[in-house]
């Protein structure tokens, strides 16, 4: 199934300011998540974005966390958004059964997340480009699982393109113009 803005919900996993530092590529993950923000934005797609122990790790990237409106954090203990029972209830009231997923860490966090939302019934569509760990194997190891559990894999300009969903538009053209060329 292809991604359509009124079925999708970005969500942004613990994107944080102490656990940055340490992740492999971690600007060119926090770059793409703003893009994808910022398209997601200009289509309507609701945004969540969650913060792992934030007392430890600290809040969202300022990057991020500049684009987004205080409603859209989520505050978690439990590794998946899906076992912490608020977040889980957040997600639900997006009322999308699909869920676009970026952030980090890949094997841990993200792992768990998209197994629990694919266990629910939800369709997750994981942003290659847009997720990573501490040790690359380890996000390696974690997309190849996660492909095999159902959860497909993406990169950032397939989903604005799904988005999109049509050349010859004035969203087309704008977001074209500003974040495809």
């Amino acid at each position: 199934m292809l991604m359509r803005t009124e079925l999708s919900c970005l969500l942004v996993v613990d994107l944080q300011e102490r656990l940055m530092p340490a992740i492999h590529r971690a600007d060119e993950v926090v770059a793409n998540g703003v893009w994808l923000i910022r398209i997601a934005q200009r289509l309507n797609v609701p945004i969540l974005a969650s913060e792992q122990y934030p007392r430890g790790l600290g809040h969202t990237v300022a990057a991020i966390r500049e684009l987004l409106p205080a409603e859209a954090f989520m505050e978690k203990t439990h590794f998946s958004c899906a076992a912490e029972r608020e977040c889980m209830r957040r997600i639900d009231a997006c009322g999308r059964e699909q869920l676009v997923v970026i952030g980090t860490e890949a094997h841990v966090c993200v792992l768990q997340t998209a197994l629990d939302l694919r266990a629910t019934g939800k369709e997750v569509y994981l942003v290659a480009d847009g997720v990573s760990s501490r040790s690359p194997r380890d996000a390696e190891l974690a997309l190849e699982r996660m492909r095999a559990a159902g959860v497909r894999i993406v990169s950032r300009e397939m989903v604005a393109f799904e988005w999109l969903h049509q050349a010859g538009t004035d969203t087309f053209r704008e977001i074209s113009r500003e974040f495809l060329r």
